[in-house]
């Protein structure tokens, strides 16, 4: 039978036979066709026609040579913007963009023509990560366990894979949301089938999650940002309406926190699905993907939504508690490190892949500023070492003016004696968060850990969190990688912020629990900086009990001896980071499709903020 993708929702039928294929045409065009045969995970049916239906008016349309379509839709302003005029100039045959990468865009020629394209540092290098043959290498029994758990994961949809369940553990009977492909929970699969050779279910990945970016998803008639990617998505088989009795239809359902615990938007996803797609990139060489109308806007979009403009004063981002992988009340509400580090990196990764044609350049522009007043502000008053933490024990408060040292008025007493005593001589790391007589000193892993990979942190910056983790090797590592923060709230405090969360007790889960799906970003950070000596003991304590503990979500107690009391058996982005981990040792040169090098033109835009005077910059208008 033959099979169209559909594009604007995510929406395929499937007809037993006949069936009305009238929808199939799209604005008179006759689309390219590909054979569909089954559906082996969700579909019911031993054969399946999928159909374009329903499309808006607005949608943009996109196919590459295979005939995979993707579509995303455009807003009222959009359509009147160069790019809408140059994919309504195109023809009926020349409204794709090929798959294959274009001779261009690794020759000089491009090169030269684009030198201005950015104008902070001159333009990455495009060319495909060169990887050895990862299949040559005898597997490990451990090894061969997690590929087998890894491919047992898998989603399909419309007959091809599409994601990873978060959790695949046979003995439990209530699934909750474990059984939907997360996007952050599939980004260390990702990497594995990238590093793996298996592209295919990354590409899919890529354009599908692009297709359910939202446009009217409302929660309680309150509409999301436009842009917003989902937390989650699952594929779901329900009857088709008005049609044969025996015929259904496969249907894509992404939550964007209506259905949330706690009812919270993400924010990381989005910028989780930009570094995956330079990853993509880059391990690939499939640098037209990038390219592709629908796959510049839903990156424009996303990047509109950070960079709006609203009353916050700082450069971070400002978000809501629990937006990110810490999806519980933990206290990270205001402008937690981890999303700023994920935002540094995203907002890299957009200007190295954002064409500059289709006024684009407003956008490249708005990174740059963002860029240097982030890594300016992350810098300086996010760091803390022993040295600062004596500058911040001195403190003055209620200084007025715009040279004060204590900017944000913090109060000496906010140093907690934990603290005093815990900070080694040598190291440092940036704190969990910053805002007005605020600073939470917690050490967030994967904020730190992500600085280091996206040059948020100088490089002796990045060394001193290395060197600070190896120093309290036990309260990071223990039995089990890897301490997802440092320390964990207990009794009154625990109470207050997290609002007496039974999951989020001392030393489980957010609350000072060991996550192993940690352990890949920190081989990745530990790569960026020569230390493979600490991601190689870091995974051969992982080796000695994962595979035994059946991979658990996470560990309990101080020390992780504990599998956690509610943890999921069989977590999908253990057994990923694991293997990421494992493959990335083998072949460190791979880590280059996740880090970045410092931007010295960046930084050097980063210390003219140390001159620049606030009240310079404004003005009053004279009233008239």
């Amino acid at each position: 039978m033959l099979a169209i993708h559909r594009l604007a929702r995510g929406r395929t039928k499937s007809l037993s036979s006949g069936g009305n294929l009238s929808n199939m045409l799209l604005r008179g065009l006759c689309r390219k066709q590909r054979i569909c045969t089954s559906f082996p995970r969700f579909c019911h049916q031993p054969k399946s026609v999928c159909s374009q239906d329903n499309y808006q008016k607005d949608d943009v349309i996109n196919a590459d040579s295979s005939g995979i379509y993707a579509g995303s839709k455009v807003s009222e302003p959009e359509k009147t913007s160069k790019l809408f005029s140059v994919v309504e100039n195109y023809s009926a045959g020349r409204i794709y963009v090929q798959s294959n990468p274009l001779p261009s865009l690794l020759g000089e020629d491009y090169k030269s023509q684009n030198a201005s394209r950015h104008s902070f540092s001159s333009l990455p290098d495009c060319t495909p990560l060169d990887l050895p043959d990862l299949d040559a290498p005898v597997e490990s029994p451990i090894e061969r366990e997690a590929w087998d758990l890894l491919r047992r994961s898998v989603v399909s949809y419309c007959g091809s894979p599409l994601g990873t369940v978060a959790a695949n553990d046979p003995t439990e009977p209530c699934s909750l949301n474990y059984d939907q492909v997360f996007l952050r929970d599939f980004i260390p699969s990702a990497i594995a089938f990238l590093l793996k050779g298996e592209s295919e279910i990354v590409r899919n990945f890529i354009l599908h999650t692009l297709q359910l970016q939202s446009w009217e998803k409302t929660v309680d008639c309150y509409s999301p940002g436009q842009g917003l990617m989902p937390a989650s998505f699952k594929v779901r088989i329900v009857p088709l309406e008005g049609g044969d009795t025996n015929a259904t239809e496969e249907i894509l359902d992404p939550d964007f926190g209506e259905s949330a615990i706690g009812r919270v938007a993400p924010v990381d996803s989005g910028l989780w699905w930009i570094i995956l797609l330079r990853a993509y990139g880059k391990c690939t060489g499939d640098f037209a993907l990038q390219e592709r109308v629908d796959v510049q806007t839903g990156m424009k979009l996303i990047l509109k939504l950070c960079l709006a403009d609203g009353f916050d004063m700082f450069p971070t981002l400002l978000v809501t508690d629990a937006s990110c992988m810490i999806d519980r009340r933990m206290g990270i509400h205001g402008h937690p490190l981890e999303i700023q580090a994920l935002f540094y990196s995203a907002l890299r990764c957009a200007r190295e892949m954002m064409k500059p044609e289709d006024g684009a350049q407003d956008i490249i522009r708005a990174i740059n500023s963002r860029l240097s007043a982030l890594s300016f502000h992350i810098r300086e008053y996010y760091w803390v070492d022993l040295r600062k933490l004596n500058e911040i024990y001195r403190y003055k408060t209620e200084e007025y003016s715009c040279d004060a040292v204590n900017k944000f008025n913090i109060y000496p007493d906010q140093v907690s004696p934990w603290l005093v005593e815990w900070m080694p001589e040598q190291g440092g790391y940036f704190i969990g968060n910053l805002q007005p007589a605020h600073m939470d000193f917690r050490f967030f892993s994967l904020g730190n850990l992500w600085s280091i990979a996206g040059s948020l942190a100088t490089p002796e910056q990045a060394a001193a969190i290395l060197d600070l983790i190896e120093a309290r090797w036990n309260d990071f590592v223990g039995n089990m990688p890897f301490k997802i923060c440092f320390p964990a709230l207990e009794y009154e405090e625990w109470r207050i912020i997290t609002g007496s969360d039974p999951k989020n007790t001392s030393w489980s889960y957010h609350n000072g629990g060991s996550w192993p799906t940690l352990v890949w970003q920190f081989t990745v950070a530990c790569i960026k900086m020569k230390r493979i000596d600490l991601a190689t003991k870091c995974l051969d304590v992982i080796e000695k009990r994962i595979s035994k503990d059946r991979w658990p979500e996470y560990y309990d107690t101080r020390t992780a001896r504990f599998i956690g009391k509610q943890a999921r058996l069989y977590q999908t982005w253990s057994v990923a980071g694991y293997l990421v981990a494992k493959t990335l040792l083998a072949n460190p040169e791979a880590a280059n499709m996740l880090t970045f090098e410092e931007d010295m033109a960046l930084l050097a835009a980063c210390s003219c903020c140390v001159d620049a005077s606030p009240s310079k910059k404004r003005c009053r208008k004279t009233l008239l």
